[in-house]
């Protein structure tokens, strides 16, 4: 054998040599490529998995914090609408007839005299003449004399002659109990 014979064996040999070695080295690149694009598959599901988690649970706070608003304004009308209702009865008591205003007089008058013998009545200015005439006409009510007129809706306020004792007895403090035991039966009927 011709050293040209040889140096082309060694060249031969190393060709597929470098060959083995490249096939080989293309199939672990391969390999090596094929885990990353599998890892890379599974960062991205669990990336967007957790995206959408996330975004259902901000959805869910919006729509909780939109119910809660929702809510809250219902409940402001609601309250609103029961505050109107109750100025409406507040005047429309108010406006009831003379009559009834004087026959109401007297009768918080007689109920006051089992609590106060004596005293000071006061009314508001447009049932003071009414006050005076119930004061005239029973002779029941002479303990009493009428104070100066006070800003109620209706009623009166009765006061001991020593200013130690008073007694409410104004529309509005009759309405606020009625309201207060009766406000859920109201809503009710309301907003049903």
């Amino acid at each position: 054998m011709g050293l040209e014979t040889v140096v082309e064996e060694i060249r031969s040999k190393g060709k597929s040599e470098v060959e083995k070695i490249r096939a080989e080295s293309k199939k672990d690149v391969d390999h090596i490529l094929a885990e990353a694009n599998k890892r890379v598959a599974e960062i991205k599901l669990s990336v967007e998995e957790d995206v959408a988690k996330q975004n259902a649970h901000f959805m869910s706070i919006e729509v909780s914090a939109a119910n809660l608003l929702v809510k809250r304004e219902l409940l402001n009308t609601k309250k609103e609408m029961l505050n109107q209702v109750y100025q409406t009865a507040l005047a429309e008591i108010s406006n009831l007839p003379e009559s009834f205003h004087k026959e109401t007089i007297k009768k918080l008058l007689t109920d006051a005299k089992k609590e106060i013998h004596e005293g000071i009545i006061h009314c508001n200015a447009k049932s003071v003449p009414l006050a005076k005439a119930v004061l005239l006409e029973h002779r029941d009510f002479t303990g009493f004399s009428l104070g100066t007129p006070i800003d109620i809706e209706g009623g009166i306020i009765i006061e001991d002659t020593g200013g130690s004792m008073q007694i409410d007895y104004s529309y509005r403090t009759f309405l606020d109990r009625v309201w207060e035991s009766g406000l859920k039966d109201a809503s009710d009927i309301l907003f049903a």
